[in-house]
């Protein structure tokens, strides 16, 4: 039987960031962290990834292009490789083109969406691109079957008609169980915003907001999802506001967990 092999690309795009831009200049701090020395290149979930990563570099974007047809046709040739993909943001706006691409490929899909923030604005100052809105789009154009978001803790009166509207399932972090489970039934599409975790934790992000879940916590979730992770991105790492490359580090820790559970849901 084949190596199951794990794509990367970056996505370098932080136009739509409506606070502080910055996370386009993530993937070029993650990757140091991702091959350092100083760490081990083995999942916990007992896989070597030395040589099952295989980068495609970064997305290299046109004035004169829109990013989002760039974004979803790059996305879509590293997928016509077969091999699972983790994007690297950039801002959470990238998820919108990056699920076009992998939804034409999966016929049934469930997000699980790990954030503060529901990012499911109509529109945010205006913009329908916003880093704020990406899953209103992505549950309008039907991208996916279900979205699950755990570890909320910004959610307003605007959110929660979202959610009805879209019947999405929602896990605030003041609710959150170690033993949480969830029931799932379909591939799989990770979105890791790293302000999901505790600042404690993350520091390296434009919105800090107190009250998140651990790295931990966030390793167990993605480690109990017992269906095919097909795609996953990692996004919203601001490293002018990131303290020692920790929260650089923590992203290359994600990766590298949710690569590993890449190959062992496709064994």
């Amino acid at each position: 039987m084949p190596m199951t092999r794990i794509s990367l690309l970056g996505i370098p795009h932080d136009d739509n960031s409506s606070f502080a831009k910055g996370a386009a200049l993530a993937p070029a701090h993650i990757r140091p962290e991702l091959f350092c020395d100083a760490y081990s290149m083995w999942s916990e979930t007992g896989f070597d990834l030395t040589d099952r990563l295989v980068d495609h570099g970064d997305i290299r974007f046109d004035a004169a292009a829109d990013p989002w047809d760039l974004i979803e046709g790059e996305v879509g040739r590293v997928l016509e490789t077969g091999d699972p993909l983790i994007c690297l943001g950039g801002d959470h706006a990238i998820s919108w083109p990056v699920l076009r691409a992998v939804r034409r490929r999966q016929s049934s899909l469930t997000i699980l969406h790990i954030d503060a923030h529901p990012d499911m604005y109509d529109a945010y100052q205006g913009n329908p691109r916003s880093h704020t809105s990406p899953f209103a789009r992505i549950m309008e154009e039907r991208l996916a079957d279900r979205l699950i978001q755990v570890g909320l803790r910004t959610v307003n009166d605007h959110h929660r008609d979202q959610f009805k509207r879209f019947g999405v399932e929602v896990i605030e972090a003041a609710l959150f169980s170690d033993d949480l489970r969830l029931d799932l039934t379909t591939p799989v599409y990770v979105s890791m915003d790293l302000d999901g975790l505790d600042p404690a934790f993350a520091p390296g992000v434009s919105h800090r907001e107190p009250g998140g879940l651990t790295v931990r916590q966030v390793i167990n979730l993605i480690q109990s999802v017992n269906q095919p992770i097909v795609a996953a991105d990692i996004v919203e790492l601001n490293p002018s506001r990131d303290i020692a490359n920790l929260t650089a580090g923590v992203a290359a820790k994600l990766l590298k967990e949710i690569a590993g559970m890449m190959v062992k849901t496709r064994v």
